[in-house]
């Protein structure tokens, strides 16, 4: 049974060959979360002395999840926007949230300017030193 391929997401967890030491897993976790990989590597090996089941846990991880393709991100801007969402979502659309409040303001004043008087005289005024 041949499965379609699927676009890469940056909302999923990959394992990364590139930064691997074993399997990818850690490196692929730290990316996912923006984490130091170091750190990842540390806790995974220190969890498997007080959890042993962190190993099995940790080589499903290998045979399932799919490798991080290259051109996940365009550039560098995204990959910390996606990261950020994956950290911290509330904090993420907070962000934009007031973005959008912020130009939806700027276009009311725009919007106010436009229909108001002032803007047909200040036109007119600038035809007259266009002459």
């Amino acid at each position: 049974m041949n499965r379609p391929e699927r676009e890469p997401s940056p909302r999923r967890l990959y394992k990364d060959r590139e930064n691997r030491a074993v399997c990818g897993v850690c490196a692929g976790i730290a990316d996912y979360f923006g984490a130091d990989v170091a750190m990842v590597r540390v806790f995974t090996v220190l969890s498997q002395f007080l959890f042993p089941v962190t190993f099995l846990v940790y080589m499903a991880l290998c045979l399932i999840l799919p490798t991080k393709p290259r051109a996940l991100y365009r550039d560098e801007e995204e990959e910390e926007f996606w990261q950020s969402i994956r950290v911290s979502p509330a904090a993420t659309a907070s962000s934009v949230r007031h973005r959008f409040r912020s130009m939806e303001t700027r276009l009311q004043r725009m919007e106010r300017y436009v229909t108001s008087r002032n803007f047909d005289l200040d036109r007119k005024f600038r035809d007259l030193e266009n002459e």
